[in-house]
């Protein structure tokens, strides 16, 4: 073979010409068979002839090639017609040439084949990529694989390939033929160890070779539960890897994780096998065509919305998903991930980013997308157990208690609803509330985003008279129609009154009339209203994007982390939270209507509560809202956690007035975690009537970190209250935790710093009110249990040591906390139920039980706990 290839090479050397014509008929011998292949018939042969009677001379004996049909034709010589022959030959053959560099075969391997996802998206999504690419560049083969047995697998596979469609616009013969050639180049294979996975890829590297391709690279479509991930990375990476020039693509679906600890463990885990560019981890609703269009309409309509799309004119954002079907079949599920994990968390929170992050010069840049989506991740305020209010339909206990098989007396916690309010902390949408939204088992089936804008017209004539693209009194919105509801389909909606918005011809057209149709209390004629051209699957879209290379339109490994940062500490705080029950359907009424004020979001009825489950009809609020007891010897306030945030506030409000109309000014303690939290936003937005510039706020205790980290409780009173309200800055007392550059030194004197300025401005070291907290170990304030100081003796302020990070604390004494006018402790949650039974039995012994040295000398201490704290 080599011998042939010099012999080829030296005769074509000879002649430039014949040098062309020769290398062009050694390399075409792939375009040859690939031509036979896909015409069914012989190619015309290349076949050793004199260049001689190609160039209508016999004085060069040199070879080079002449295409004949089978049989020597002899044409005239024709010395000028033989040049141009010549010259058109080298044409057609560079051509053939090029078309073989370009053409390369992509395998598709879809893992869960036989799966439910597979049989409803995915196999209909890569027959419509191959509808889109047949006779493009590339070629394709599509092996489905699974576990199932062989048969099995391609009997399944047989019935669904047979049941794919086209879009209305490909003619039946046409699909027929590509629903034909789609089918044949569709398999079934078991894949289960790494001899399997290796046989897979020698196939792949045969049917390549065998027709004079080239290989572009292999799409791993993971269709399986993430506990199968790891095994079938480690077979991929070390067996069905595509050669040196060819691209890997392996796509994930969700959920990816349960929390931010486990998405990190599995990030890691696929991390050592796949490089980042090679990972596309889905979120179906980033292929929905109207959350799609979000980007490429803020670009289009940049000059008309750059004036309109912030806090200046937005009034509210809603990010909306309800569904009619309930949990019914998928209770497994559901128990272990909830709707925040199963909607919010993901499809949700993507579109938010697409709305709020600052858009890209170049929106064609999958990088500069992606870094854009990161920032605005990072600009989410934290949430808090009051930014969220959860439902759950009344059917899903028993169903979870039939499909798992749990006792009679199983109650779930899972919320089948979920409302929750999300800030950004960025110059332009501070302020701006996003509503996040989704349940089972509601009213009707619709998804949508829908930015609503500030209204500041007054109208003289009657609103009878308001036209739709010219009164400025309507209201002014822009919809991104997700889906379902009145409209049935995608769509983008416009008011008239805003702007004429600019959507590309070629994929977006104009929704036909649609009398008697109101959407968000408006007809349909006040919106400029666009439909797509074809509607597409989302499954279709985000496939062929995958294939293209299109990493903006999937989750990131950065972004995915950074999703989960933001929503697992509310899912902890939740984690104990009874829902609130709704009957399904239209019979739900306004029982999941919430409202919103500050950063806190709450239902619109109060619903009666039960303080145990049981038969019956539930109590009424009124007879327990506030129950009045005694506590070690002290009044003790208890009611369901909203009816004691607000009877706490008040009553902090009236010793507050009385202390300024008696001395002038009002000196406030305020210890830190997350219990005040709540209590911090119900004083922010609902006590009016507070006389903040006459009030000093003092910490309790304090962290060593510095007062601009999220650990410090100075940053949570300032997120929660003083951002909020007009507290003049002289009267702020944060504790002086960081002195010259270090923390919580011992010769920074920071704790004497304090305890001098308390003593200065507060008369006799006497606060009007002091709030404290009761840990699961009896600490308070951050006085620990065997703490070597501030349990007695004189000093005020005291630096202590906590079990937990961050470790060194400081904290005011128990002498002086017990020298305030009043004493507060809020006790909040089911798991200081047990510490509360504890403390309500010991005596004095702080050393033990820090909280139980809490005895104000001529003051008064009153207890705060709501019903699970107090009871269980």
């Amino acid at each position: 073979m080599k011998e042939k290839a010099a012999t080829s090479f030296l005769l074509c050397s000879q002649n430039p010409l014949s040098w062309v014509l020769c290398t062009l008929q050694q390399r075409s011998h792939g375009c040859k068979q690939r031509f036979e292949a896909e015409r069914g018939g012989p190619a015309i042969a290349c076949s050793p002839t004199p260049i001689s009677r190609l160039l209508g001379s016999e004085s060069e004996p040199d070879q080079a090639a002449h295409c004949t049909d089978g049989e020597e034709r002899g044409p005239r010589r024709h010395p000028g017609c033989w040049k141009m022959l010549t010259v058109a030959m080298c044409m057609a053959l560079l051509g053939c040439l090029q078309a073989q560099e370009l053409r390369g075969h992509v395998s598709v391997i879809l893992l869960g084949a036989t799966g439910d996802l597979a049989r409803k998206y995915l196999w209909q999504g890569l027959f419509q990529l191959y509808l889109d690419e047949a006779g493009k560049d590339y070629s394709f083969s599509f092996h489905g694989a699974a576990l199932t047995s062989t048969k099995q697998g391609q009997a399944f596979i047989a019935k669904v390939l047979e049941s794919l469609s086209c879009p209305e616009d490909v003619a039946p013969d046409r699909c027929a033929e590509l629903k034909g050639q789609f089918q044949r180049l569709s398999a079934y294979r078991h894949l289960a160890t790494s001899e399997d996975y290796m046989a897979l890829s020698k196939d792949i590297e045969a049917q390549v070779q065998h027709g004079g391709l080239r290989e572009a690279g292999r799409i791993f479509y993971f269709s399986v539960p993430p506990f199968a991930y790891a095994d079938i990375a480690r077979n991929i990476n070390s067996s069905c890897r595509p050669g040196p020039g060819a691209w890997l693509r392996v796509v994930l679906e969700k959920p990816f994780g349960h929390d931010h600890l486990s998405a990190q463990q599995l990030a890691t885990e696929l991390g050592g096998f796949f490089r980042e560019e090679e990972m596309y981890r889905v979120d179906h609703y980033l292929g929905k065509q109207a959350v799609a269009q979000i980007l490429p309409f803020r670009d289009q309509n940049r000059k008309a919305l750059d004036g309109l799309w912030s806090r200046h004119h937005v009034e509210r954002v809603e990010i909306i998903m309800k569904e009619t079907v309930d949990a019914e079949g998928r209770t497994s599920f559901y128990e272990e991930y909830g709707v925040i994990r199963d909607v919010l968390q993901n499809h949700l929170t993507e579109v938010l980013t697409l709305v709020a992050m600052e858009l890209p010069h170049n929106i064609s840049s999958s990088e500069s997308v992606l870094q854009h989506k990161l920032r605005a991740f990072r600009a989410l305020r934290g949430l808090q157990k009051g930014s969220a209010v959860l439902g759950q339909y009344q059917a899903y206990s028993e169903q979870v208690r039939r499909e798992q098989q749990k006792p009679d007396s199983f109650r779930s916690l899972t919320p089948t609803f979920a409302g929750v309010l999300v800030h950004m902390d960025n110059l332009r949408w501070e302020g701006v509330p996003f509503i996040l939204m989704s349940g089972k088992a509601l009213d009707e089936r619709v998804g949508y985003v829908r930015i609503l804008f500030r209204n500041q017209a007054y109208c003289v004539q009657n609103d009878e008279h308001w036209v739709a693209d010219q009164s400025q009194c309507l209201p002014r919105q822009i919809v991104f129609y997700i889906g379902h509801g009145e409209l049935g389909s995608p769509a983008v909606l416009v008011s008239r009154n805003l702007f004429r918005p600019s959507l590309p011809s070629e994929s977006w057209k104009g929704l036909g009339a649609r009398p008697g149709l109101r959407l968000f209390g408006r007809p349909l004629s006040d919106f400029y209203a666009y439909r797509p051209v074809r509607e597409q699957d989302a499954y279709s879209v985000l496939i062929s994007r995958i294939f293209h290379g299109r990493k903006d339109s999937f989750v990131t490994t950065e972004n995915l982390l950074a999703s989960w940062g933001f929503w697992t500490p509310l899912l902890d705080s939740l984690a104990h939270e009874v829902p609130r029950l709704y009957p399904g359907g239209a019979e739900n009424g306004h029982l999941l209507d919430f409202e919103f004020s500050g950063a806190q979001l709450y239902f619109s009825q109060r619903q009666p509560e039960r303080l145990v489950p049981g038969p019956g009809p539930a109590p009424m609020p009124s007879g327990f809202q506030v129950l009045k007891a005694k506590y070690r010897e002290s009044p003790l306030i208890s009611a369901w956690p909203e009816e004691l945030i607000a009877k706490l506030a008040d009553d902090i409000e009236a010793t507050a007035v009385r202390a300024v109309r008696r001395f002038g000014t009002f000196h406030l303690a305020l210890s830190g975690g997350s219990s005040p939290v709540p209590l911090f936003q119900q004083l922010a937005t609902r006590h009016y009537g507070f006389p903040w510039a006459h009030t000093h706020l003092w910490l309790v205790d304090e962290r060593c970190v510095p007062l601009w980290d999220p650990e410090s409780n100075f940053q949570h009173l300032q997120t929660h209250l003083l951002q909020h309200v007009r507290v003049p800055y002289y009267n702020i007392h944060p504790m002086p935790v960081h002195l010259h550059q270090r923390l919580c030194a011992e010769e920074d004197q920071g704790a004497q710093t304090y305890a001098s300025e308390i003593s200065a401005l507060v008369a006799n070291s006497s606060f009007d009110l002091v709030l404290l907290g009761m840990g699961a170990d009896g600490h308070t304030a951050s006085l620990f249990p065997q703490s070597p100081s501030g349990l007695d003796g004189e000093q005020l302020v005291v630096l202590t040591e906590s079990p937990s990070r961050p470790f060194q604390r400081m904290s005011l004494s128990l002498p002086l906390i017990n020298r305030a006018r009043k004493v507060a402790v809020l006790v909040m949650g089911r798991v200081k139920r047990e510490i509360t039974m504890l403390v309500s039995r010991v005596g004095h012994e702080p050393k033990k039980w820090p909280i139980s040295g809490v005895l104000p000398s001529s003051g008064q201490l009153v207890w705060y706990m709501d019903y699970e704290a107090f009871l269980g």
